[in-house]
């Protein structure tokens, strides 16, 4: 089948930008929680073949590739590709290629795969799900890693805090209503570069899974490793960045259907 190329992406159009947030081994809370949690879940064996859905400039790819993977990276946007391609050894195989249109890779290759701090940017998810139950092996594994939906939707949650009770809290006013909100890449620098970030409730994430033939086994909460060292106020933020957790991370099987 033939692979599609976008002509131009929004995360495209910022990739220098993003590049310089995460550089070859990413943000802090890429190298501190998200890639090692990652890694934990697929279990990755020297020599298996993984796929990253949406790579990005192939941040977890290079990791995988340190941990012994055959990697592919799959990205939509070609800048991003471009830099990986820069910045990634070249055993790593990289393409070009929206992550809903995924049949140009080979049918039951890939002995895992992932689509980290990906999948809520992009818009139609089945898509994704079915081209990836199509390109894993029998029981292949899929790792999903996601901002919270819970408690990180954008625009209707915050922290708050709690005068009387001297607490800090995570207010939640909408969560079920799935809602697309464009998220400025360089606030108060150029607001003409956004990108775009699609809240779904986790049962729509289930579902979606469960319709690919992908079975969960898996699903782990992880909060913020980042710590308030001083100020009146410094118990309490550690006490809920420890109990209301930034990311989801939902592990799944291929199974027969």
């Amino acid at each position: 089948m033939k692979q599609g190329k976008p002509k131009s992406t929004a995360w495209g159009e910022v990739a220098q930008w993003y590049d310089q947030l995460v550089g070859d081994s990413g943000s802090e809370y890429q190298r501190q929680v998200v890639i090692p949690g990652t890694l934990r879940l697929l279990a990755v064996q020297p020599g298996e073949a993984v796929l990253d859905v949406a790579c990005g400039q192939g941040v977890l790819c290079r990791a995988l590739h340190q941990a012994g993977a055959q990697v592919t990276g799959v990205d939509a946007a070609a800048e991003l590709i471009d830099i990986a391609r820069q910045r990634s050894d070249p055993a790593i195989h990289y393409h070009v290629a929206d992550a809903r249109q995924l049949g140009f890779l080979p049918a039951g290759h890939f002995a895992a795969a992932a689509c980290v701090l990906a999948i809520q940017n992009i818009a139609e998810i089945a898509p994704v799900f079915a081209g990836v139950a199509r390109v894993l092996r029998p029981r292949g594994r899929l790792v999903l890693v996601m901002m919270h939906p819970c408690f990180r939707g954008p625009r209707h949650t915050a922290w708050g805090w709690d005068d009387k009770q001297g607490i800090q809290y995570r207010r939640v006013e909408r969560y079920l209503l799935p809602r697309k909100h464009p998220i400025a890449t360089h606030p108060g620098k150029d607001p003409g570069k956004y990108t775009w970030t699609f809240h779904r409730p986790i049962q729509t994430y289930v579902r979606a899974l469960a319709g690919a033939g992908l079975l969960i086994d898996a699903l782990e909460e992880w909060p913020s490793h980042k710590q308030s060292d001083s100020g009146p106020r410094a118990a309490a933020e550690n006490a809920a960045r420890k109990e209301i957790p930034m990311f989801l991370a939902i592990g799944a099987l291929k199974v027969a259907r």
